[in-house]
């Protein structure tokens, strides 16, 4: 992954997702020392984040224009040190639910992909979807929640840029959900 950037970046962020980007860029603005692999199969997302990246001359974004779940099975191991999934669709239908991004299968592929300690950040303002995620998060072994009490996921934290998707939710009444995961240290 780092031959993908000029300089080798102190760390490797992913967004998968990214819809129209600006998440992303204002994290590669603030952390130009942190290498960002955004991934989004949307035209519309793809060129404002591209017009994004022109206008704050942003040499360390890269852009996979393909299924996330592609990449992240090509990523090497122990390669990401933060991943985020943000207001993923939530296929709200029983019959659609195997299509959910934050799956079971999923968090086994990014468990293995990301560094010890690296954080997972999921936002939702869906509740069923919100239970989903909490429940296989809270159930897989390489997963902690780091929420201690509620306004640790009822508030978007400070160092976290806030997106389209979420002045939307606020806007329709609905109240997101932020979630901080800790990828545990491997054993031994």
């Amino acid at each position: 992954m780092r031959p993908l950037f000029g300089v080798a970046p102190r760390a490797i962020w992913l967004e998968i997702g990214f819809g129209g980007g600006e998440h992303l860029a204002q994290l590669a603005e603030q952390h130009r020392q942190i290498g960002f692999v955004g991934c989004e199969v949307f035209e519309n997302g793809i060129v404002k984040l591209l017009a994004q990246i022109e206008r704050r001359n942003l040499d360390n974004v890269r852009i996979c224009t393909d299924d996330a779940r592609l990449l992240i099975t090509a990523l090497p191991p122990a390669s990401i040190a933060r991943v985020f999934i943000l207001f993923p669709d939530p296929w709200p239908k029983r019959r659609q639910q195997k299509r959910r991004l934050v799956s079971p299968a999923i968090l086994d592929r990014l468990a293995e992909i990301m560094t010890d300690e690296a954080e997972l950040r999921l936002a939702t303002d869906d509740s069923e979807y919100l239970s989903w995620m909490l429940e296989s998060i809270t159930a897989h072994p390489a997963f902690e929640w780091l929420a201690r009490r509620p306004a640790h996921w009822r508030k978007r934290p400070l160092d976290w840029p806030p997106t389209r998707y979420e002045e939307k939710a606020l806007a329709a009444g609905r109240r997101p959900a932020f979630l901080r995961v800790k990828r545990r240290a491997r054993p031994g």
